[in-house]
């Protein structure tokens, strides 16, 4: 199988490769890295190079600038984009900070810049797809994950999932607090990229979640410590962690304002510091990754665990994989039409009443050499049906700002977003962003 990662010198490949280096069906022969920076290209390169050392297989491995030559007859294309780099999204957290309002890359008002620069990108992307390699799945990693998976999704159809780790991550750690083995658990997950609730937890048929509501264990794990045990009770149901930013908005704003730097700006400077040196010294890129993931991975969510009271984030609420091991598991059960059940971000098809068919949603789903298929959920309580709908209201006027260059659909994106309270300082964060951005030039007044 010929496998594409667009963003191919990006930081998080080399946990792709490490995986694929373990495979003990070699399903990927040959793996495409695609970027628009040599550089990066190089540093992550010679990360790879020393992963493979003494390894007894690895696939052959393709550099190329060319989105064209790229995506020419690939099987699965993995697209982990970031357009405008890091620097991109330290504004997009920056700006909103200006004016009173949460600055994070998906959710708020920096998750709609984002969407408005990377659509228009991800369109492309998808026309070469579907014009160089027709038959190929698209497995889309890129942020705001469930905006850019949608747009794609009306050029590609089915054939572009989107995927996160948010939600494995969260049914692995509810799994141990309950001391159940996930492997034989459903999990009953429901929500948009970024915004889901884990509502049941069954084994042998029978929900054992209500049981963790009683137990000291609550705040044993992240969403735990997050979100506290009295919300957690009244809710009856555990949150996405991005939901943080909505259920405590007024502190987390705080603790933004008190911080020195935003995730984005930390993740700028030590990333840059880590391609130069990997670059300047090939020969220790791999050990300088290790230690700069082991810093990256300690420090998410960082304001969240502030205003929680949470402290360090533990190893045991980082291990056990993330993108790479979602993504490797979506790819295995296509290509080698294995049964396998995924949380993703898939067209609805009716899975969420209340939701119209064509609209991605974050739902189980099973898998098979037919791509995945959205499991119908049940009943969605008011209270996350309607914060579903005004987000996905805010996705749609996002994606039409970002194809038709409205600026009318872009404010409205803006101000109609739940963490946006008014509409004055919405339009003063558009005026920003097409200050900022030379791409969002034609959305100025």
């Amino acid at each position: 199988m010929r496998l594409a990662i667009l963003g191919g010198g990006g930081f998080r490949v080399p946990l792709v490769h490490a995986s694929l280096l373990a495979d003990p069906d070699r399903l990927v022969d040959e793996l495409v890295l695609y970027d628009v920076g040599p550089e990066r290209l190089a540093a992550i390169g010679a990360v790879l190079d020393q992963q493979a050392a003494g390894a007894p297989w690895r696939p052959r491995i393709v550099t190329t600038t060319s989105l064209d030559e790229a995506l020419s007859d690939v099987d699965m294309v993995f697209s982990a984009i970031r357009v405008g780099g890091l620097d991109g999204r330290s504004l997009d957290e920056r700006v909103p900070l200006r004016h009173g309002l949460i600055g994070q890359e998906t959710v708020g008002p920096g998750g709609v810049c984002y969407a408005l620069r990377t659509v228009p990108v991800a369109l492309e992307i998808a026309e070469t797809v579907a014009r160089r390699a027709p038959g190929a799945w698209v497995i889309n990693f890129t942020n705001p994950a469930g905006v850019v998976t949608e747009a794609m999704s009306a050029v590609l159809g089915d054939r572009v999932v989107g995927i996160c780790d948010s939600p494995v991550g969260l049914c692995r750690r509810v799994a141990a607090a309950l001391d159940v083995d996930a492997e034989r658990a459903s999990f009953d997950y429901v929500g948009l990229n970024h915004l889901g609730w884990l509502r049941r937890v069954l084994v042998d048929g029978r929900d054992v979640l209500p049981g963790l509501f009683g137990s000291p264990a609550l705040t044993s794990f992240e969403e735990g410590k997050l979100f506290g045990e009295r919300w957690l009770r009244t809710l009856g149901a555990v949150p996405n962690e991005y939901l943080h930013y909505y259920y405590f908005a007024r502190e987390t704003l705080a603790q933004m304002h008190a911080q020195d730097s935003t995730r984005g700006e930390f993740l700028r400077e030590q990333q840059r510091a880590f391609y130069t040196d990997a670059v300047r010294e090939p020969e220790s890129a791999l050990r300088r990754w290790q230690d700069t993931r082991s810093e990256r991975e300690r420090s998410y969510l960082a304001e969240g665990r502030a205003v929680a009271g949470a402290g360090e984030r533990d190893s045991c609420d980082t291990d056990g994989g993330g993108y790479e091991e979602v993504a490797l598991r979506l790819m295995n059960a296509i290509a080698g039409n294995r049964d396998a059940s995924l949380i993703l971000n898939v067209r609805n098809r009716g899975a969420v009443a209340g939701l119209d068919d064509d609209a991605v949603v974050e739902v189980p789903c099973v898998v098979n050499g037919n791509g995945p298929r959205a499991l119908a959920v049940g009943e969605v309580r008011p209270a996350e049906l309607g914060l579903m709908l005004r987000v996905k209201g805010v996705e749609r006027a996002t994606i039409e700002a970002a194809v038709s260059r409205s600026r009318s659909a872009a404010l409205f994106a803006l101000g109609s977003h739940p963490l946006v309270d008014s509409v004055a300082a919405a339009e003063r964060v558009l005026d920003d962003y097409v200050a900022a951005f030379p791409e969002l030039a034609d959305l100025a007044p």
